[in-house]
């Protein structure tokens, strides 16, 4: 394919998440890409890849079953700073999206995201200004969500001390966080 020229000298890519078929068909996806492709279905499975073989490329989940995909992007950086990390999960907030740029990942996508997301995301040049504009952003319910999602974190989940800090009633607060997340 065309997209495989720019995947570099190195095609190695470890695949990071605890789904068993979207894992097998997201490596299948990304091999037909040109990825040399090592999947785990653990934290403990990619650490043990990473330290025999730091791979130049990774998607990993954010929330895996035995522990946290940063953990993973964490182990990564240690073991191959020029990696191109990107994290990829079905609970997108913009907390843990922080949280995954920070600790080192190039990128953050939320699920459903397909291979040719993925891809761009891995190989996208870090002199692009700005990404396209979504097709379809965020509603202004969403945004509240993630604002208050974010200081509950920050206030390292304590109900009483998030609401104080967003002037609301704590109750109010309490049945906000008990909701699923707007669309």
């Amino acid at each position: 394919m065309a997209e495989s020229q720019n995947i570099g000298p190195d095609p190695s890519l470890l695949l990071v998440d605890d789904d068993e078929i979207f894992l097998g068909r997201m490596a299948r996806a990304l091999q037909k890409r040109g990825f040399e492709v090592a999947m785990a279905g653990s934290v403990a499975d990619a650490r043990a890849i990473v330290q025999s073989s730091p791979p130049a490329y990774a998607v990993v989940d954010l929330r895996l079953e035995d522990g946290n995909g940063l953990d993973v992007v964490d182990a990564l950086r240690e073991a191959r700073a020029d990696a191109r990390i990107v994290v990829l999960t079905g609970y997108g907030a913009i907390a843990t999206a922080v949280a995954a740029v920070k600790m080192g990942a190039t990128d953050y996508l939320s699920k459903p995201a397909d291979a040719d997301e993925v891809m761009r995301a891995l190989i996208s040049s870090t002199t692009e200004v700005l990404p396209p504009a979504p097709e379809s952003p965020m509603s202004a319910d969403r945004v509240r969500w993630e604002h208050i999602q974010r200081v509950y974190e920050q206030c390292e989940r304590n109900v009483s001390e998030t609401a104080r800090r967003l002037h609301m009633h704590r109750r109010t607060l309490q049945r906000i966080l008990a909701k699923r997340s707007p669309r």
